[in-house]
């Protein structure tokens, strides 16, 4: 085959532009993380963080949008943050295109990011707040406000074509979220790219909460077993295994048979979420199936997953 067939991955140079840029992001990721340690020390956690994880197709990025706007309807203020490069999560969430366009990736936002962080707390998102105290400005320049008031963030896809690593702007990311230091009533939601990358890099260190999110299949078990495992080598101590597009008691029994013989940590608690077919029909959004008369099965299981981590936010 010849080096430029199509099935032929071309790895090219990294340009004197992206190494310049990806070295900023590394060393304002090091002094962002230098003054989460010292914030921490006088500041306590009251809200909570919630990392949702798995296999690719295995639902994720729709439980997560549905989590994280039943969390907003319940009272909380939600920060969703999108890691998945393919930024789905606004789309899920029922932002129209135009409105999604508006959101600036948080890795674009370097000098704006590094300008703030010597605030002084202000009144609202906590210590996000302290990177800027005015919210408008957060929303403005860190993303939008979408249905139910959730506050989108998204991380920002691979900059220099080809290279395919965006180890960079997760430094940043996992640098800022470990920052946020989050008051009573404050949640984020963070939906992560498929697959267990993320983990590697430790993207979600110091959140408390996992939910691993998969089908009821061999391949999906044997990711989601490698998530739960990761997720307590982080120091994660709930971690919520949910069982999506179960179709039968069979179905689950499967599963947990898979996850018995990969020698699966025990979960904290199991959620089913039965198949449902209405979830194609109005994908993306996931704004229809919140609004129907009577529920529809997928929102009542998430709205069960909503109490778990309401329940284990709390502790």
């Amino acid at each position: 085959m010849s080096p430029g067939s199509p099935k032929t991955p071309v790895i090219e140079p990294e340009t004197e532009e992206y190494k310049r840029r990806k070295k900023a992001l590394f060393e304002f990721a090091d002094r962002l993380r230098e003054a989460a340690k010292e914030r921490r020390k006088t500041m306590k956690e009251e809200g909570f963080k919630v990392v949702v994880t798995g296999k690719g197709g295995a639902g994720k990025t729709t439980i997560a949008a549905l989590l994280a706007r039943i969390l907003a309807r319940r009272g909380y203020r939600v920060l969703a943050v999108d890691e998945d490069p393919q930024i789905n999560l606004p789309n899920a969430l029922g932002l129209d295109k135009e409105t999604a366009d508006k959101i600036i990736p948080l890795s674009r936002n370097i000098d704006y990011i590094e300008e703030k962080t010597g605030a002084r707390p202000g009144e609202e998102w906590g210590v996000f707040l302290i990177v800027n105290p005015d919210v408008s400005d957060v929303i403005e320049r860190f993303g939008v406000r979408g249905p139910d008031g959730v506050t989108v963030l998204v991380m920002g896809t691979v900059v220099q074509a080809a290279t395919g690593c965006l180890c960079p702007e997760n430094a940043l990311l996992a640098a800022v979220m470990d920052y946020l230091v989050l008051r009573k009533g404050e949640v984020v939601i963070m939906d992560t790219q498929a697959g267990l990358e993320h983990f590697g890099r430790a993207i979600a260190k110091g959140f408390k909460q996992s939910v691993v999110i998969s089908e009821p299949t061999h391949n999906g078990m044997q990711v989601a077993v490698h998530a739960m495992k990761l997720s307590k080598e982080l120091g994660i101590p709930y971690v919520h295994l949910v069982l999506n597009k179960v179709r039968s008691e069979r179905d689950v029994e499967r599963a947990m048979r898979i996850a018995r013989e990969f020698n699966a940590p025990e979960p904290t608690t199991i959620v089913r979420v039965p198949y449902d077919p209405l979830v194609l029909e109005y994908e993306p959004n996931v704004g229809p199936l919140l609004d129907m008369d009577p529920k529809p099965p997928i929102v009542k299981a998430v709205e069960e997953l909503a109490d778990i981590v309401e329940k284990y936010g709390s502790l």
